[in-house]
């Protein structure tokens, strides 16, 4: 039994990426950080791990909800993807909430669009709300609130402001492709 899931904890995984992109190379240039993208996943071997990015590998006009993996799709394209990996823990109804509002983004994943026009305005720390419409960091913040996780995230969040999170443990960093938890739980327990 694990004790943490006992006690009512569970942890989800805050997924930051670089791959490289011409939009990822436009917003580090603009924002100075190394990461450009954030997933967020309910598991610790990224198997629950969801975004608002592009749809198609080699379209980068077309984007919305996606159930992003981490050897698939655009991170199969990207193998290169640099990666840093952190969680937070929380209790087991926050947890269900989340995949509750995580499950309606699934079901009704046609009606919402990436939030192309709202990444471009926080560049230029400006916001505009578009209805059905997140980039990344805006809708892993959505979720959040919605199964009343409260990390403190800006009005306009970006995917830095979850490196920076007060009580998130960094697990792993380096390329997405060589990440697996197995392999973190072995070096731990040595």
């Amino acid at each position: 039994i694990n004790l943490k899931e006992g006690m009512g904890m569970k942890r989800i995984y805050f997924v930051l990426t670089y791959s490289g992109t011409i939009l990822g190379k436009i917003i580090q240039f603009k924002t100075k950080r190394l990461y450009t993208h954030v997933s967020i996943s309910l598991d610790e071997n990224l198997t629950k791990m969801y975004s608002f990015s592009r749809l198609h590998p080699y379209n980068c006009f077309v984007g919305g909800f996606v159930h992003e993996k981490q050897n698939e799709g655009s991170f199969k394209r990207f193998k290169n993807t640099k990666a840093m990996i952190c969680y937070i823990e929380i209790t087991n109804y926050q947890y269900e909430k989340l995949e509750q509002e995580i499950l309606k983004f699934k079901k009704n994943r046609t009606i919402y669009k990436f939030n192309t026009l709202g990444l471009l305005y926080i560049l230029f720390n400006k916001r505009i709300y578009r209805k059905n419409y997140f980039y990344c960091a805006e809708f892993i913040k959505y979720v959040l609130n919605n199964a009343n996780v409260n990390i403190r995230l800006p009005e306009m969040p970006r995917p830095e402001n979850f490196e920076m999170l007060k009580n998130a443990k960094v697990i792993y960093t380096g390329l997405l492709n060589d990440y697996k938890y197995e392999k973190l739980e072995l070096l731990n327990a040595s």
